[in-house]
């Protein structure tokens, strides 16, 4: 099979996306002849180094010459001192571009790394002044170093220029918006993608159906492009994921996925969409310990049901619905688990989906307690997306209403 390079998104020549043939080689030819660099710092993930010999190939491929840095896994979420301690490596190597290997961790991490290598940031207090808050500068400069992207799950940060980075000692995560840049090419790579554990491939999976029915349930933001673009994706991602749950070597089935969350990613960024609560209480729940892809499937339910109840967006909700119950796979698992398509709403489709994917559907299946409601309902009022939501987030109560439904 040749390769396919075109850009990710229509009317936009970065990212460039490339499919089709194994990472390795695709890696190496980028490096060269899309971006002529010749000092790589790689930062992988460190279940694919030690359990895989994915690094090995990559470093091959590139030649050890290129490879002027390397380190090997993050903690999720993307803390602020290990973002820290990569810039200064890469500094030091005078690297002239960051490839990441791994997941959703590792490519926001590349994003902030960019950012703080641009702006001279070194401390803490410093990379505070980059992110979202009051006291953020006023002039920021765009990163330099380009990002190239080999991700291993589909959660699709590496298609936007935003990033989340989680500062130590609060436990809080920060929003980092442009000038910071996402990776400027993804490589796709099914084969690789078939190592990923279920856990975050079918978790950060639930996590692009997330940007597809936020998106598709918003109330502000929207246009008939950016509904077809999400319609599009959810028609690939949710039966995908329940073909790549059936059998993982299925690498159709993920490069459906893979495809699916690029649509998804192009549907809620190329816009205005706001997004909701979901993706907003999100943020906070993952620094306790959650992953990305599992907040989602925590929440998304929950959050379509308290924006019905309260009637904001039930017209919308209704459309996804009927989307979601004219193809024939997700109709199958409704019937097979005893939901009354004729009286489900949408939350109750997307419960039936995620169980059937077997991810979680509590906070207490993630060990996070009632303990933890209060504080991460107060954060959570900080999130854009929260206020974004189709009722407004403004009050404590109100998070913990959505947060009462997911407890156990």
């Amino acid at each position: 099979m040749s390769e396919t390079v075109r850009p990710a998104f229509s009317g936009r020549e970065r990212p460039l996306l490339s499919y089709g043939i194994a990472f390795p080689a695709a890696a190496a030819r980028h490096v060269t002849e899309t971006f002529h660099a010749s000092r790589v710092y790689v930062i992988c993930s460190g279940s694919l180094a030690r359990n895989t010999d994915s690094l090995d190939r990559l470093k091959a491929a590139l030649g050890p010459e290129k490879v002027v840095g390397c380190r090997i896994g993050m903690q999720s979420h993307t803390l602020w001192s290990e973002v820290l301690e990569i810039a200064e490596e890469a500094r030091n190597a005078k690297a002239d571009l960051i490839l990441t290997l791994g997941a959703g961790s590792l490519t926001d991490g590349a994003k902030i790394v960019a950012l703080a290598l641009a702006n001279e940031v070194r401390k803490p207090d410093e990379l505070e002044t980059l992110a979202e808050g009051p006291d953020k500068r006023t002039n920021i400069q765009m990163p330099t170093v380009p990002i190239i992207s080999v991700p291993t799950s589909l959660s699709a940060g590496e298609y936007s220029n935003f990033a989340g980075g989680t500062e130590d000692q609060s436990r809080r995560k920060y929003s980092f918006q442009p000038p910071t840049r996402g990776p400027q090419l993804i490589i796709l790579d099914p084969e690789l993608a078939g190592k990923t554990p279920d856990s975050i491939w079918i978790s950060t999976g639930v996590r692009a159906v997330d940007h597809c029915v936020e998106t598709l349930c918003a109330i502000v933001g929207t246009t008939s492009a950016s509904d077809e673009l999400a319609e599009r994706a959810l028609g690939m991602l949710v039966p995908g994921l329940l073909r790549c749950r059936k059998d993982r070597a299925d690498r159709d089935a993920h490069l459906q996925c893979q495809l699916g969350s690029v649509e998804a990613m192009a549907a809620c960024t190329g816009g205005s969409v706001e997004l909701g609560a979901s993706h907003g209480i999100g943020h906070q729940l993952g620094p306790l310990g959650v992953g990305h892809g599992e907040t989602s499937c925590i929440l998304l339910p929950a959050v379509c049901k308290f924006n019905a109840k309260h009637n904001a967006n039930r017209d919308r909700q209704a459309r996804v619905r009927e989307f979601l119950l004219n193809d024939p796979i997700v109709s199958e698992v409704l019937h097979v688990r005893l939901i009354d398509t004729e009286t489900a709403d949408l939350g109750d489709i997307l419960d039936g989906v995620i169980r059937e994917l077997g991810m979680p559907r509590s906070l207490a299946d993630v060990h996070v307690g009632r303990d933890k409601l209060d504080v991460l309902a107060a954060n959570s009022l900080h999130d854009r997306w929260c206020q974004s939501n189709p009722v407004p987030l403004k009050e404590k109560e109100q998070v913990l209403e959505i947060l009462e439904m997911v407890v156990v």
